[in-house]
């Protein structure tokens, strides 16, 4: 495994875990999920580089798009429920109550 590829890896591994054992505010949650986004699109976009093929180099494009997507509507999530709720705190979100 090279440098690169093991600092992508470890980049995306710290994401999840981040995601998967930090979760008390909204927040933090959001940052996890984009600095995972940000970890697979660099990959994507050297692993295009990598095999020069133009059919490769649409992956990225739809990946970044698809973390634009995220970011904007995770952004206004956050700024309703601190409105109604007065905290971004995950313990206080509750389906059954909103």
């Amino acid at each position: 495994m090279t440098p690169a590829h093991f600092s992508f890896s470890s980049a995306f591994i710290l994401g999840l875990m981040g995601l998967a054992f930090h979760r008390t505010h909204l927040l933090s949650a959001l940052l996890c999920l984009e600095g995972m986004m940000l970890s697979l699109f660099i990959a994507l976009a050297l692993w295009a580089l990598q095999f020069e093929s133009t059919g490769f180099s649409t992956a990225p494009m739809l990946l970044l798009a698809f973390s634009a997507c995220e970011a904007s509507t995770g952004m206004p999530q956050l700024v309703a429920t601190v409105r109604t709720h007065g905290t971004n705190r995950l313990q206080s979100l509750n389906l059954l109550q909103c």
